[in-house]
């Protein structure tokens, strides 16, 4: 169904193949899983099946791909949509109409198919991704993990005999996450459906892949196998492989199943009570992370008003360095009591009380549209309490101006194009600087930190999810806020990267900075969080230290506590301490 001949790929101005040589074929009615760090060249295998590399992107392509017979070089992306649904790591790139429905039913009517048959497809795709009651949402108002449903709902309507996906369980709970793979699975057994995908978090999805693809690093050719033969070479690797693979179990588990029944001798050895998370990465087992290739992008408007709010601009200037002391410090660097935010008709949140003191690391978790997100703007003054309080450094964030919030609070949003406007890394960083009124320099050595290797001349859109996420990461933390609140950070990070995020993380944490995080990613809270609350629909359900509050939960529990519970350990790293 899908066919790569020695395929090379090299974008303009690039001085060598993003991808070189990759040859592989996919049969009808399977699903591959693309794996591999980030940077080495998998959203460009992606986009060589439905065509948007070269066509869209630009660059060089060698090679043959060709899908259902159709020559890729030949035929444009519009001349293979009939065959090829296609959904990419941002969703909202993805949207052409207003309302969930109406963006199911789009792709139908592009390809001239009957009402009826339309109203049909609709109501199932519905069903399928429990969609039905938003229906007549707005799409704008969706919470990103809806937003993703809707755009994977989008591309099935049509019923396409190739699906290609990229991170497309980056933004869902691990409950949304399990119903689009089972979704994906059903259409691969019983319709005959190929699938492509790609996707980082691996512990989500092995089990679900027939076959692997690695791209072990850039330029390197690929190798196809079953998921235990890759599993057992690949330098990117789910929690439970590297449990099996610390304890020596052969041949390695693939998933929390396989991984219990062998589990019990293990747990009569971890007699010791769990020990404290260190302050220094605990990632002895993974690789460093390459450069990341370039993903292709529109561009958009400079400036928005969102990134003016978030960055400290206001007015017609930005605030003269040094103007406005930092907060003093207090007790508790943020106080929420009682808060209520509506969004139109939705009561988003409701008597939500929330504390965060210095040092503390603080993980909001929940489903899709719990209200993570609407606490992060509440907490940072992009959303107005309709009753109740928000105090962050003693200052109400809503009635703060931008210029002196930026100093006590600061966001990394979910899509972090939302705070980048200029033309170039290094612009970005200057504008942090001075925005900070920090010295020349210190945002770019924080990218460095977090981005190995990336120019100062690269212009934002050209870099990956992943990449653009620890900028604005960067332009965030060059102000030094005493609140750091961020939306999803994860995504599009391999494990690498998320290693070396956290290890920044902790050390702000050490140095006495708040860290609130929402986040569907079980593993980071694991690694990271002090605390854990669970929001659901707009309240808090559970609140409490980490181990107590993930290990009680089948949902967020990490792959570790489901192996070996009812002990109280998290990850890989501390059993690993507990047996040496």
């Amino acid at each position: 169904m899908i066919r790569f001949e020695d395929v090379s790929v090299t974008y303009d101005g690039a001085a060598e193949p993003s991808v070189r040589g990759v040859d592989f074929e996919v049969p009808e009615g399977e699903l591959v899983l693309l794996v591999g760090p980030s940077g080495v060249g998998k959203s460009t295998v992606l986009g060589a099946v439905s065509g948007l590399v070269p066509h869209f992107t630009g660059g060089t392509l060698r090679g043959r791909v060709t899908v259902a017979g159709r020559d890729t070089r030949t035929h444009k992306p519009r001349e293979l949509a009939d065959v090829v649904g296609t959904v990419g790591q941002d969703p909202l790139s993805h949207f052409v109409t207003d309302t969930v429905e109406d963006e199911l039913a789009y792709g139908m009517e592009s390809l001239g198919l009957a009402p009826a048959v339309m109203r049909r497809r609709v109501e199932e795709t519905l069903d399928l991704l429990s969609l039905a009651e938003l229906r007549d949402r707005p799409i704008a108002t969706l919470s990103g993990g809806q937003q993703q449903r809707v755009a994977i709902g989008s591309v099935l309507t049509p019923h396409p005999r190739v699906l290609v996906l990229d991170e497309p369980t980056s933004a869902l709970d691990p409950g949304a996450a399990e119903e689009v793979l089972a979704v994906l699975q059903r259409l691969v057994h019983d319709l005959g459906t190929t699938v492509l995908m790609a996707e980082h978090r691996l512990e989500r999805v092995v089990q679900y892949a027939d076959r692997l693809a690695l791209l072990p690093a850039p330029g390197a050719p690929l190798t196809l196998g079953t998921p235990a033969e890759i599993m057992a070479v690949s330098p990117v690797r789910p929690p439970v492989v590297d449990l099996g693979r610390l304890v020596g179990w052969s041949p390695l588990p693939l998933t929390v199943r396989d991984a219990r029944r062998r589990a019990g001798p293990l747990r009569e050895r971890l007699s010791t009570p769990a020990p404290a998370e260190p302050t220094t990465p605990d990632h002895p087992h993974l690789a460093p992370s390459p450069s990341l290739s370039p993903s292709q992008a529109p561009a958009r408007p400079t400036t928005p008003l969102l990134s003016r709010l978030l960055r400290g601009r206001f007015g017609h200037g930005r605030s003269a360095p040094g103007t406005t002391p930092p907060p003093p410090p207090s007790p508790e660097v943020a106080v929420v009591e009682s808060l209520a935010v509506r969004r139109g008709r939705v009561e988003a949140l409701r008597r939500v009380d929330l504390a965060a003191g210095p040092g503390e690391t603080i993980a909001l978790m929940g489903r899709n549209g719990a209200g993570k997100s609407t606490l992060l703007g509440a907490l940072v003054g992009l959303v107005e309490p309709a009753a109740g309080s928000v105090r962050v450094g003693g200052a109400a964030p809503h009635r703060t101006a931008p210029r002196d919030l930026v100093r006590r609070v600061g966001l990394v949003p979910q899509e972090p194009r939302d705070l980048l406007y200029a033309d170039t890394v290094a612009g970005e960083c200057a504008a942090a600087d001075e925005d900070a009124g920090a010295a020349a320099g210190t945002c770019r050595a924080l990218v460095s930190e977090l981005l190995p290797d990336i120019a100062d001349d690269t212009h934002p859109r050209d870099l990956s999810e992943g990449q653009r996420l620890a900028l604005a990461l960067a332009v965030v933390l060059t102000a030094r806020p005493p609140l750091l609140l961020l939306d999803e950070p994860t995504r599009g990070l391999d494990y690498a990267a998320k290693a070396r995020l956290v290890t920044v993380l902790r050390g702000l944490a050490a140095e006495g900075h708040a860290i609130v995080l929402a986040t569907h990613d079980v593993e980071l809270a694991a690694e990271l969080a002090d605390r854990v609350v669970i929001l659901a629909d707009g309240e808090v359900v559970a609140d409490g230290p980490t181990a107590e509050v993930v290990v009680a939960s089948p949902s967020f529990a990490p792959q570790v506590a489901k192996i070996l519970a009812p002990g109280p350990w998290l990850t890989v790293a501390q059993v690993g301490r507990a047996l040496s």
